[in-house]
């Protein structure tokens, strides 16, 4: 699933309490109507998008009072969506929680949360005592990564905003200067010139030329802002700016 997939599916407020309220156990359908106070028919119909897109499982309990077994809901993915947005931002995501315990995680997590790894080490059970302490230290680290998250993504914000004039008036077109926005959003991957030029609507051949002008455009600042020399095969032509 990608992100506009899951935003589909969660723009229901309906679908977004049904999936509040399966997090914390298992529920009946019969359950969360009475929760939700819509109809046993409406949450159903709901269920089936979400059980068919993959947000959650069905499984066969017993009656607990001696009648026939129920059919209860539970979730079973782990997703985050993020979304940035603002002047020369957009940024949206769809990222999968990572599996497995405490230990196998430990070296993803900041340093702050070793002594958390240390108190529960390989138990099976906390008492609900215990799980409050940690989670508060959980949640005080959260909110420090996240305070750091904002802090860069404000940061690529500005980078952004800084190169915008520059883009703007070194770009011969439109096409040009907005994959020249494509390149710096995403640095360290390569531009899909057959998306790009999809969505643009232009001949992958047009992307082609236009990215090409802007290699040598960057090959030229950074020669000269970095006052380096470019080291080639012997039989590359020389751009226009090498030529004296």
């Amino acid at each position: 699933m990608d992100f506009d997939e899951a935003v589909t599916i969660l723009e229901n407020r309906a679908r977004r309490s049904i999936l509040q309220h399966l997090v914390k156990e298992p529920h009946y359908p019969l359950q969360l109507s009475e929760l939700l106070d819509i109809s046993q028919q409406a949450v159903m119909k709901h269920i089936k998008v979400l059980e068919k897109a993959g947000f959650i499982d069905a499984e066969i309990v017993p009656s607990e009072k001696g009648g026939p077994p129920k059919k209860m809901y539970k979730v079973n993915q782990s997703f985050s969506l993020r979304l940035d947005l603002g002047p020369e931002l957009f940024k949206a995501e769809h990222r999968n929680i990572p599996s497995g315990g405490p230990m196998r995680l430990s070296n993803k997590l900041p340093n702050e949360l070793n002594s958390v790894i240390d108190r529960l080490g390989t138990r099976r059970e906390l008492s609900m005592s215990e799980a409050m302490n940690l989670l508060s230290d959980i949640d005080s680290a959260l909110e420090k990564v996240d305070q750091q998250r904002d802090a860069i993504i404000a940061l690529h914000q500005q980078i952004m905003i800084k190169t915008s004039k520059e883009v703007s008036e070194y770009a011969e077109s439109y096409e040009e200067r907005i994959m020249a926005r494509e390149m710096m959003t995403q640095p360290r991957r390569p531009l899909d010139l057959d998306i790009f030029s999809q969505n643009l609507r232009i001949q992958e051949s047009q992307a082609e030329n236009i990215m090409e002008t802007i290699r040598d455009r960057l090959m030229k600042d950074f020669a000269i802002n970095n006052d380096n020399f470019v080291s080639v095969d012997k039989d590359t032509p020389l751009p226009w700016w090498l030529i004296k």
